[in-house]
């Protein structure tokens, strides 16, 4: 899965659908899924509102540093893409690790930086999804150093249900 997790990052690196004031959770709430939002707006020169499933958190320890999680479909409905803002000063070599219901499921590479933050992607496949309906809860972790990791928990409640109404 590791292998796949960094290999779909790579795949997608063109991809750029949402424009990074989305990790600040702009955009009109449409809808709330327990932990979970779907916010949506009309980026400029876009033809049509673009949707994303959002939950914004901050470490437990340090409640100055945050991370967003953006689940957009692809204008072509035919992928799903997990979007993370980790905040500046992050470790880009060591990736971000995903961990769901404590089962490590990979890294990713980050892609670029814009001024409020670091952004990786991931193409969503059918067994990542189904571990991010079926789990409790995820965790995202960033490298400050080689050895310093920080975890960002992220409720899974209502993330199914989001996800299923995301247009």
């Amino acid at each position: 899965m590791m292998g796949k997790f960094l290999a779909a990052t790579i795949a997608v690196v063109s991809v750029a659908l949402f424009l990074p004031g989305f990790a600040h959770a702009q955009g009109t709430v449409r809808s709330v899924h327990s932990d979970w939002q779907i916010r949506c707006d009309t980026p400029p020169g876009a033809q049509a509102e673009q949707c994303a499933l959002i939950q914004s958190v901050t470490a437990d320890d340090r409640p100055n540093i945050g991370l967003t999680v953006i689940v957009v479909k692809t204008a072509d409905k035919k992928s799903r893409i997990i979007r993370v803002i980790a905040p500046p000063g992050v470790l880009l070599p060591s990736g971000l690790g995903l961990k769901v219901d404590n089962a490590e499921l990979g890294r990713a590479g980050f892609m670029r930086c814009v001024p409020n933050g670091c952004v990786a992607e991931v193409v969503m496949d059918d067994n990542l999804i189904g571990k991010l309906r079926t789990g409790q809860s995820a965790t995202f972790i960033i490298f400050l150093t080689p050895e310093e990791g920080i975890g960002f928990p992220i409720s899974l409640k209502g993330f199914g249900e989001g996800f299923d109404k995301l247009p």
